[in-house]
Formats: structure tokens, C-alpha cells, sequence
């Protein structure tokens, strides 16, 4: 039977579908990630899984899992085809990124939410909406959200971008941005010091590169593929999305977007059905970057590479190959497995010459990543739950399951559901209490918000054991990677 939940989802994704129509973007592909997005928005909500199947006709509860695994990233940062409305300077990518703001909201209504729920919506549109550039106005805001209020504020967004668009202003093609703008962004992040040095410098090179060869002078070959190591959560996706505006920007790739996967995208279940399936992934990102989180889950095992995982290597070092003047790859993991894996395949090892390794984060740079996103969802931690959670911190382990800036999301995600449980009953809260985080809603748990059994699909950590607060990869600053 029908309720209210799958009907809010249902009458979201209408919205979006009509955007997406005339963004140019076929239904199904929008309404897929859409609906990934709201099963990862309230995969904790018992019941969840049953309203959301009703929207998706012949989908399980294990389908609704495999989806949330599948939106997580979304989380924190934008969606797929929303990159690519971006990286295009598509019309439509404001309206986009208000209609999956209302998917998020929607999926507040899901099942029986949990206030980690609200707290799951109220990120995710902001991620969505920042990366847009507009300004969170006029949305259906989750249960027991704030109405947001400001959206020029800068923020320490984890695209690098400012809410600078008025609610209700005509949306216009951005122009393109320099490079100097777009390492100006990357200058503009939290931390990533080496990060930004080595961009820099590999900026210079490919720049100096162009030149000589506009020029008529002989140039060697640079690759342009590039492994990011580092732990969950230090800002690898982000660098990357920056990285493939910049080489755009170099007029060295013709569209710019980011395509981000792992090995369930590229790996199918059947041999000889992957190499399809990856040439397939490949073509979507061509005139940008392929972004591969945990490549080295395709060469991983006792005895090496699976069948499978040899098969969507072979085919992905050809198709780098074929399409050298206008791909970029960009691999990205843990730094040991990531070794092995350049080194599991000669391909690889001549294709990938440059490594950039991504460092944990201090406390203060924790901390400004916290109060950031805070901003751009529209709340404020007073300076009490600041001190708060650098107290969290200073308890937390800091070993290689720590999530870094994927943490920081992960603690204003429940404590932004625990501020709407503490305000539950009070009938007219001022703006101040809409939008306060306070130090009890970083540390305290309400009866109802106990963490519940749990379910199939749970996040699993690497030694098998389900994670409390962490994320698959891929978010952002904020995020993930």
C-alpha cells in the first residue's frame, strides 16, 4: 500500500525528471541517482526500505541497500550528472540542484525517520546546493530543519564554491573559469598543504608542455594520470574535481567533468560482460577524469587480480590508450594497496608516474571543516560545541579506518538530528534555536536515537565489523575521499 513517504519521493522526483528533461539528461539516469541519493538519506530509518521499493517497481530491500551503498558519496558531494551540468555550465544545474534538494527532503519521510535521517537531508542539500552555486532558498526543508536564511556567506564548502545565487534569479551559463581561479579554489581549501604544492607544480609542467608544443618545439611525453593516496576523507575527490576543471581549463580535456566509480561499476557479473561494462564507464568520462576509489580492490586477493578484475584492468589501460588526448585517470586508495596495484600490471606502471599523497588533518583544520559545512547547511556551533567536539577529537584513535573530514560530516549529521529531537517539543523555537548547534547535540543520545540493530547493507569496516561513523568514500572535505 501507498503512504506518505513513497508519495513525497514520488512527486520529488517528478520535479527532477522535468529538469532533467530539459537539462538534457535522460529520465532514467536522473531518476537512478536520485533515488540512490534517498536510500543513502535514510538507509537508518526502519521501514525505509519498504516505501522507497514501492517508488521502484520490482526492487527488494536488498535492492535499496545496494542503492544506498551507491548514494553515499552523494551525500556529501554533488551528484554525477549535477558535475557534469557544472562542468558544462548547463542552464539548468541550479534547478537541478534544488530538485535533489527536495529528493533529500523527501526522503525524510521514508519509513519511521531517525533525527540521523534529518541529519543525512539537511548535508546532503546542502552539498548538492553549494556545488551549484545557489543559495537554499525556498526548499522543502526536512522535518524539524531550520528554514535556511543566507546563501553568500563564504563557507568552507568542499567544492571550493560559494552559495552566490539569489532564490528566484534567472539562471544564466557560467562562464568558464581560469586556471588561476580554479588553483585559487584549491589554495582556498582546509589543510592539503603538500596536495596543493604538487598540483601546483604538475600545473606548470603540463602548462609549459602545451606551450612548446603550440609552439613547434619538441616536447617528451607527460602523463597526465595521476594516484592520490591517502586515508578516507582527506579531500581526494575534491582535488580531483578541481583537477579536472584546471586541466580543462589547460585546454588539455574538451568537457572537464568528473566521473566517480569503484569496482561495482566497473566489474560485472558475468566474464566478458566487464569489459563492456568498463569501456562503457570509460566513454561517460571522456573529456574529463575517471575518478577510481579503491583501485586496488580490482587486483586484491590471496592469488592477485580475479578474472574479473584482470579483465576491467586490460581493458582500462586500452582504453586510456585509445583515448590519451582527451582522459584523464585518476586512482585513488590506501598507500600500500595502491602500490601493489600499480605494480600488479605494466600499464599501469607506465601510465601512472605521479603519486600525491594526501595527510591526515590537524585538529584546527577538523575543526574549520566542521564549522564550515555547519555553514552551508545553515546552522552555527557555538563556540561551546566547538570546544566540544575538539574534545571529541582529541579521543578518537587516529588509525587508518579514522575518516577525517568524512568524520567532521559524519558528527554534524547526528548532531543536527539530535538539535530537531531537542527541540521537539518546543511549539515556536526562535531562529537562533533553529539553526544553534549546541555541545549536547554533539555528545548526547537521545533514547530514541540509540543505534538500532543492524540491518543488511550495513556499512561494514575493512576488518568486517559495522562502522558507527563512517562513510564509503567518496565525499569530500566534508565528505570523503
Amino acid at each position: 500500500m501507498s503512504g506518505v513517504g513513497d508519495s513525497s519521493l514520488r512527486d520529488a522526483l517528478a520535479g527532477l525528471v522535468g529538469v532533467a528533461g530539459r537539462a538534457g539528461v535522460g529520465a532514467e539516469l536522473a531518476r537512478g541517482e536520485a533515488l540512490a541519493l534517498a536510500a543513502a538519506v535514510a538507509e537508518s530509518a526502519p521501514g525505509a526500505a519498504g516505501d522507497w521499493s514501492t517508488v521502484v517497481d520490482g526492487a527488494s530491500v536488498q535492492d535499496f541497500f545496494d542503492a544506498a551503498v551507491r548514494g553515499r558519496r552523494w551525500r556529501g558531494a554533488p551528484t554525477a550528472v549535477l558535475s557534469e551540468l557544472i562542468a558544462a555550465g548547463s542552464p539548468e544545474r541550479v534547478a537541478y540542484a534544488r530538485a535533489l534538494a527536495e529528493v533529500a527532503s523527501a526522503a525524510c519521510t521514508l519509513g519511521e525517520p531517525t533525527m540521523r535521517v534529518v541529519g543525512n537531508a539537511s548535508v546532503a542539500a546542502a552539498a548538492q546546493l553549494q556545488a551549484a552555486g545557489a543559495q537554499p532558498a525556498q526548499l522543502g526543508a526536512a522535518p524539524a530543519t531550520p528554514a535556511p536564511r543566507r546563501g553568500e556567506e563564504k563557507t568552507a564548502d568542499p567544492q571550493g564554491r560559494g552559495g552566490t545565487e539569489q532564490a528566484g534569479q534567472a539562471a544564466v551559463v557560467a562562464p568558464e573559469k581560469s586556471v588561476e581561479e580554479l588553483l585559487a579554489e584549491l589554495d582556498g581549501l582546509t589543510g592539503l598543504g603538500r596536495v596543493k604544492r604538487e598540483v601546483h607544480r604538475q600545473v606548470a609542467v603540463l602548462r609549459v608542455e602545451k606551450l612548446r608544443v603550440e609552439a613547434g618545439l619538441k616536447s617528451p611525453t607527460i602523463t597526465r594520470h595521476l594516484v592520490f593516496v591517502g586515508n578516507p576523507g582527506t579531500g581526494k575527490t575534491t582535488v580531483a574535481r578541481l583537477v579536472s576543471g584546471i586541466y580543462k581549463a589547460l585546454g588539455l580535456l574538451s568537457k572537464g567533468q568528473l566521473v566517480e566509480v569503484d569496482r561495482s561499476e566497473l566489474v560485472a557479473g558475468y566474464l566478458g560482460q566487464t569489459a563492456t561494462k568498463t569501456a562503457e564507464v570509460v566513454e561517460s568520462a571522456a573529456g574529463g577524469v575517471l575518478f577510481i576509489d579503491e583501485a586496488y580492490s580490482l587486483t586484491a586477493g590471496d592469488n592477485g587480480a580475479d578474472q574479473y578484475g584482470r579483465e576491467a584492468v586490460d581493458t582500462l589501460v586500452k582504453e586510456m590508450e585509445d583515448r590519451r588526448d582527451d582522459l584523464v585517470v585518476i586512482v585513488a586508495g590506501y598507500p600500500e594497496p595502491m602500490r601493489t596495484f600499480i605494480a600488479a600490471n605494466p600499464g599501469l606502471a607506465s601510465r601512472f608516474r605521479t603519486t600525491i599523497e594526501f595527510e591526515n588533518y590537524a585538529d584546527d583544520e577538523l575543526t574549520e571543516i566542521l564549522t564550515g559545512l555547519a555553514t552551508a547547511a545553515d546552522y552555527e556551533l557555538v563556540p561551546a560545541a566547538v570546544e566540544a567536539f575538539q574534545e571529541i577529537l582529541a579521543e578518537t584513535p587516529r588509525d587508518s579506518s579514522f575518516g577525517n573530514g568524512r568524520f567532521a560530516r559524519n558528527v554534524l549529521e547526528a548532531a543536527i538530528g539530535r538539535q530537531a529531537w531537542r527541540l521537539r517539543d518546543v511549539t515556536a523555537p526562535t531562529t537562533d534555536q533553529l539553526r544553534q548547534i549546541l555541545p549536547a547535540d554533539l555528545t548526547e543520545e537521545p533514547e530514541a536515537e540509540r543505534p538500532e540493530p543492524e540491518q543488511p547493507g550495513a556499512e561494514q569496516s575493512e576488518d568486517g565489523r559495522a562502522e558507527a561513523g563512517q562513510d564509503s568514500d567518496q565525499t569530500e572535505q566534508g565528505e570523503t575521499a
